[in-house]
């Protein structure tokens, strides 16, 4: 930033050597002095520039001094500029006083000593500076604070990086650009210079220490393409720990104090956000990770029958579910499961990995589908107490496609048969609450029918209702496409929304 300009003072008097005196005394201080003969000539030239001040006669021909001060005090874009009143004429202790408690900042009388003219001056600039500078640091706080609670709020890292750059060009009125590394070792800047961008990066090659620093250079030194080389920047940077990327915040200007202390806060509070970022993201991994592990790792080969199936998590700043899925095969029949344990969690999940173990467990001993489902919840009773889930537990004979299905409190599967769909409704309590269980439900898979099962991570939304989904789910489901894959796909791209904000399983099956 270039050094501040010496202070402008607008000089109104309708006496020319009085303008003269005035002009010469001010200027010789280091002032740049306009004049102006009478009222509208100076309220002209004030609403044409800005002025640091205005030495102005109280006895003007056209207008009353008193009245000009009134308007610059009245003025919204003008009312901060100091006025000073000279005279001659009203030099009582009354005429002080209504002039000071019309606006004037000060009053003179003549014969005015010209040192304390300048005196005067200096008092009064010295107070509407210190006064500008802390409204100044009092909107750029404001404005901190502003982009921190948004940077805060991001999902992910480029909303936390558009929200850092929207933010700090706001802040310091020039162009801004904030980056840094994701999870996934992408470097990628957000420039603000007018509407948002994202911009790959290579950030310098010098390491940079940990904690905060701010230097100024040029553009070309930061590899900064998106400016011209030469440009002037002031860049900051932190780094929290030594295994952790760093964070930079470059500005198209030459800081001064206040800008510099102000740019130290701001990156400082994003190295926070883009740690918790990290943080977040990599929980969010591990548990992807996790629950992807516990779900089948390859479907089963079954002679006579086409399998597909669809997972997919919940975004990253929502947190882990407890949907799973099962197809296996034990003695020549297949076991087809689906289940939603209750809550969104790493323990959610957890839960779940229980829940299909046992599942696998018991299906190989052979028991039928409700038996199988009243040991599931007995076990949740006993040792996980406390915890629900809902569970349809299917078991098909892939030869004579009978099958005979148990429910606990899950939403029905689909039946889709010669383009018409039917809900397999099986009314049962939720695991985990240890209630009287209906007997299985029977019904016939025929050659070429579908059979669709899916947790509520398809149809689920908070303005509709879960049964009016399920309907609209029925209908888009009754056209069955020859590859099951982009069957499964369809329904996934009709239904949802990405980012979820739930898991979603879906499991496909048709009898050839």
């Amino acid at each position: 930033m270039s050094a501040p300009a010496e202070p402008t003072i607008l000089v109104v008097d309708d006496r020319a050597p009085k303008r003269y005196l005035l002009n010469s005394w001010l200027t010789r201080a280091g002032y740049t002095v306009a004049e102006a003969e009478n009222g509208h000539d100076a309220m002209e030239q004030l609403q044409r520039r800005a002025f640091d001040m205005v030495v102005l006669d109280v006895k003007l021909p056209d207008i009353s001094g008193l009245d000009v001060c009134r308007w610059i005090k009245n003025d919204p874009e003008r009312g901060g500029t100091p006025v000073i009143h000279v005279s001659a004429h009203a030099t009582a202790s009354a005429d002080r006083t209504i002039g000071l408690v019309g606006g004037a900042d000060a009053y003179l009388v003549e014969p005015i000593d010209p040192h304390e003219l300048v005196a005067t001056v200096q008092a009064v600039l010295r107070y509407y500076q210190a006064r500008r500078q802390a409204e100044q640091l009092a909107d750029g706080l404001a404005q901190l604070a502003d982009t921190t609670l948004a940077v805060t709020m991001a999902g992910t890292f480029d909303e936390l990086l558009t929200a850092a750059a929207s933010g700090a060009s706001q802040l310091f009125g020039a162009a801004a650009l904030v980056a840094t590394e994701s999870l996934d070792g992408r470097w990628t800047a957000a420039l603000a210079d007018g509407p948002v961008a994202m911009h790959p990066w290579d950030p310098p090659t010098d390491k940079v220490p940990i904690g905060s620093r701010i230097q100024t250079g040029t553009a070309g030194e930061w590899n900064l393409a998106q400016w011209p080389s030469d440009a002037t920047v002031t860049v900051a940077t932190a780094r929290l720990r030594a295994d952790r990327p760093s964070l930079y915040v470059a500005v198209a200007l030459s800081a001064d104090e206040r800008e510099t202390q102000l740019l130290a806060q701001l990156t400082q509070a994003l190295g926070a956000a883009a740690e918790a970022q990290r943080a977040q993201d990599s929980d969010h991994r591990i548990a992807i990770t996790l629950q992807r592990s516990l779900l089948p790792r390859a479907l089963p080969t079954v002679a006579g029958i086409d399998l597909a199936v669809r997972y997919e998590p919940a975004s990253p700043e929502a947190e882990i579910g407890g949907d799973f899925y099962e197809l296996s095969l034990h003695d020549g029949q297949l076991l087809i499961a689906i289940g939603d344990v209750v809550g969104h969690s790493l323990h959610a999940a957890t839960v779940m990995a229980e829940i299909r173990y046992a599942l696998r467990a018991y299906a190989i001993e052979g028991h039928s589908p409700g038996h199988i489902v009243g040991l599931i919840d007995e076990l949740m009773v006993r040792l996980i107490p406390g915890e629900l889930a809902t569970l349809c537990l299917i078991v098909l004979d892939p030869q004579t496609g009978r099958a005979r299905m148990a429910n606990a409190g899950h939403l029905p599967p689909l039946l889709i048969a010669d383009g018409t769909s039917t809900q397999l409704r099986h009314r049962a309590p939720l695991l985990g609450l240890n209630r009287p269980r209906p007997a299985d439900l029977e019904f016939s898979l025929t050659k070429g029918s579908t059979l669709l099962l899916y947790t509520d991570g398809l149809i689920e939304r908070r303005d509709c209702s879960i049964l009016g989904r399920v309907e609209e789910l029925s209908e888009l489901a009754a056209t069955v496409e020859p590859d099951l894959e982009s069957y499964c796909e369809r329904l996934l791209t009709q239904l949802t929304s990405p980012p979820n904000e739930d898991d979603v399983a879906v499991v496909a099956l048709r009898r050839l």
